[in-house]
């Protein structure tokens, strides 16, 4: 591999998988309104959150960390706003105090933020605004959690991005392809994926065994011990469901993301380390393991957007897939098979919002990617033209990636409709 690809792939790794708390969505929010707080001179009277769609569809049901089980997108803004620290990035209210909930919750009683619906915008967008004393802050988010692209006082830009330089400063995933993915994973020096591997390993591992410990939303991952058994199969569903199960339900504690999700995050992770365990794979060969499961989700979420329709979990699952075809001594023809037999199965899962029900669509994808896995180890792909299949797996990958962009724009819409429709909300 050329040093160029290489430095890229490396900086993929470092840009990608970063610690978040909590759902990305409500995170993002926090961290807006955390920043309008902090350009904010005087004293708040009330709070305007504008958001895409999909912004609304992952935070309407989803506990958001720290709060004391409030939810929705009015509680995470307030809550960003009375406590947040924007310097921690998406761990901004990992240090919200007693004082900063109350308040929060009394502000929220108060009527103090009004949440409205911004079409035709990115899919991640939010605009949050804090107004009172006769003077406003602004600060607009747009296409990834923590990118704010301008940031107003009393009408005054003080801060706008500069897109060709922030496009030149960020690494070109274009240059992901699986054959490099693998080139990448067998060859990189190992204290280059060192921290930023062992980092996912230790904090997805930790919510996975707080999911299995308590008693989270459905608790998905502990019903998978209870009835299918104990075996690295139903071990790597269960670690992944359980992590969702925590963090989608308000476990304080932090997760390494992919593709700007926890969720996501944790099925690439958890059932690579659950396997690599399970074959005695020691340490490097689990973390080189782990960099194809990343790379691999990356890689396909590339094509699809940071939200869409599409559930992130299947490409985050085939990612874990890809890993474990890796471990088992897998080349790239087997890796390939792996990765289309996964989304050629459960390409059709729809995200209609982060919730509960995330850990189970984890759960499913992540069988589907083990299935996979074994299919492709007895020389069983699904073939050239069915379906979405490709004639190899770049095509395919395109092909669903188009799929979830651009041919499930009109799903997402009616997904959100229904969403808002159902409780009579104006948002």
């Amino acid at each position: 591999m050329d040093h160029e690809r290489y430095r890229n792939y490396l900086a993929i790794l470092k840009e990608e998988l970063i610690p978040a708390l909590g759902c990305t969505e409500p995170i993002a929010l926090a961290y807006a309104a955390a920043k309008a707080k902090e350009i904010f001179e005087h004293v708040p009277e009330r709070m305007e959150v504008w958001c895409s769609g999909n912004i609304i569809k992952n935070v309407k049901s989803v506990t958001v960390p720290n709060s004391g089980g409030m939810r929705g997108i009015e509680a995470a803004a307030v809550l960003g706003m009375t406590g947040g620290d924007a310097s921690r990035g998406l761990e901004v209210l990992e240090g919200v105090d007693a004082a900063a909930k109350e308040r929060a919750k009394w502000l929220l009683k108060e009527g103090f933020c009004s949440c409205f619906l911004r079409e035709g915008v990115e899919n991640l967008y939010i605009l949050v605004k804090i107004m009172g004393q006769g003077h406003e802050s602004a600060v607009e988010i747009a296409d990834r959690h923590t990118r704010i692209v301008r940031m107003e006082r009393d009408g005054r830009q003080i801060y706008r991005i500069q897109e060709e330089t922030a496009k030149e400063q960020e690494a070109d995933r274009s240059l992901l392809n699986v054959r490099d993915i693998l080139s990448f994973a067998e060859t990189a020096d190992f204290g280059d994926i060192r921290d930023v591997i062992g980092r996912q390993v230790r904090m997805n591992g930790a919510i996975a065994e707080e999911g299995l410990a308590h008693a989270y939303g459905a608790q998905v991952g502990r019903t998978l011990l209870e009835v299918y058994g104990d075996n690295v199969k139903v071990r790597a569903k269960a670690r992944a469901a359980a992590g969702s199960d925590a963090r989608m339900n308000g476990c304080p504690l932090p997760v390494v993301i992919n593709s700007g999700s926890g969720n996501q995050g944790m099925a690439c992770c958890l059932p690579v380390m659950e396997f690599a365990r399970y074959l005695e794979a020691g340490e490097e060969r689990m973390y080189r393991a782990l960099v194809v499961s990343n790379l691999t989700a990356i890689h396909q979420k590339k094509y699809i957007g940071s939200l869409s329709a599409y559930c992130g979990a299947v490409s985050a699952a085939c990612g874990a897939g890809a890993g474990i075809t890796w471990l088992y001594g897998g080349d790239y023809e087997a890796v390939s098979r792996t990765i289309t037999n996964t989304i050629a199965n459960v390409g059709g899962i729809v995200c209609d919002g982060a919730k509960s029900s995330c850990a189970a669509k984890i759960a499913s994808a992540v069988d589907a990617a083990v299935m996979a896995h074994f299919l492709g180890e007895r020389s069983r792909c699904f073939e050239p033209g069915e379906g979405l299949v490709g004639e190899n797996v770049e095509k395919t990958i395109r092909n669903v990636g188009y799929v979830g962009k651009a041919g499930m724009r009109d799903t997402d819409v009616t997904i959100l409709n229904l969403m808002i429709a159902r409780d009579g909300s104006s948002v």
